[in-house]
């Protein structure tokens, strides 16, 4: 039973999907300081609003962290152009190149030659005009 859990966990996807999960979530931590640290403080200089993450409003008692949620909303949209731009878009290229074109189908129907109406390879007579078709 060790040995075959051993195996499991040497596969070469879960290794992969591990190295991808640790790298994700650092990108993500990357990305989030960026605009937590960097964009926000910007935005908040031309909205004159010194710290932008801290923008709230209460109802009721109730406090809604609007500057929170529009950092976590950018942070969102800034992880999934990456991955849509360097992954996704790259991968379908990929694809794309790999497969080959497909096959032209091989016609199945043909013309008659007094009424050019399309039948069937295999008729012997046009079903629009009764030409005997060879």
């Amino acid at each position: 039973m060790l040995k075959e859990f051993k195996q499991f966990l040497l596969r070469g996807n879960v290794v992969d999907l591990a190295v991808a999960v640790v790298i994700g979530s650092a990108f993500g931590a990357v990305v989030s300081s960026l605009v937590s640290d960097l964009l926000t403080p910007l935005i908040g200089v031309f909205g004159k609003i010194p710290e932008f993450k801290e923008l709230d409003f209460s109802i009721n008692g109730s406090k809604f962290m609007i500057g929170h949620f529009i950092n976590v909303l950018i942070t969102f949209i800034f992880i999934a152009s990456a991955v849509f731009f360097f992954i996704v878009k790259p991968a379908n290229m990929l694809i794309r190149k790999s497969t080959p074109p497909p096959a032209p189908e091989e016609p199945t129907t043909k013309k008659c030659p007094e009424c050019l109406g399309d039948i069937p390879l295999a008729a012997k007579r046009c079903m629009h005009c009764s030409q005997i078709v060879s």
